[in-house]
């Protein structure tokens, strides 16, 4: 059998790490790279366009990391979608000052939330937004998590659209070229990780249904990413 037939989930060394930990530190820059070689916000933006075709109010992302990512998407769509309300989730707190002002002079307000996603979801029964965005975050879930999380987030938004590693040969065969980039030790051995415990076919299409939801979308985008776009069953 393919070793990456079924997702592998072991726990990323960065995860254990305290947020100002020089490994830590690296190893975030290095995501900054791996993003961008991985076309990760070009993608998001074309599913946003697509599938959120009025300008949004409320966009809330998970696992927002230091808000980079974000900023890169909101600096292709602020032209089109003016004065979004923009919540950065992240059980670490990263996004520092002068992030947020690059949001505000976009036009974006900000609002940072640091909690563990679930306890965030289960004790915010008010909040409402217009989609919820997650990039490389769902990976870090095995399959019964996911659903768990899939039908809390129901409550929260009318979609989610999820861009996330590609668990396949070539994606994982190109972790091993990451040292030409400078990646530290951390980063070498999640990237890898993050591979295995990705997603491939309508892996994440059927635990939307399981937590009762409605897959949109489900394909590979690219060499290296799999995207997913859902619609909850409870959308306004």
């Amino acid at each position: 059998m393919n070793a990456l037939s079924h997702r592998s989930l072991v726990p990323e060394i960065l995860d254990g790490l305290a947020a100002g930990d020089p490994r830590a530190l690296a190893s975030r820059r290095d995501l900054r790279w791996i993003n961008a070689l991985m076309f990760q916000a070009p993608i998001m933006a074309s599913l946003l366009r697509k599938f959120v075709p009025r300008p949004p109010r409320r966009i809330l992302e998970l696992g927002a990391g230091d808000g980079t990512f974000m900023l890169k998407l909101a600096q292709r769509m602020a032209r089109h979608w003016p004065e979004v309300e923009l919540t950065l989730l992240d059980r670490v707190s990263l996004a520092g000052a002068g992030i947020l002002t690059e949001f505000n002079r976009l036009g974006w307000s900000t609002e940072v939330v640091t909690a563990d996603v679930f306890d965030w979801a289960e004790g915010n029964g008010g909040e409402w937004f217009d989609a919820i965005t997650v990039n490389l975050f769902l990976h870090h879930f095995d399959d019964a998590e996911l659903v768990r999380l899939f039908s809390l987030l129901a409550w929260k938004a009318p979609l989610l659209l999820a861009t996330e590693p590609l668990r396949a040969r070539f994606p994982l065969a190109a972790t091993r070229l990451l040292p030409a980039i400078g990646a530290n030790d951390v980063t070498r051995h999640d990237a890898a990780q993050s591979v295995r415990a990705g997603f491939r076919a309508n892996e994440l299409s059927d635990l939307w249904l399981a937590a009762g939801g409605r897959p949109l979308e489900e394909r590979r985008a690219g060499p290296f990413s799999h995207v997913f776009v859902g619609a909850s069953a409870r959308s306004r």
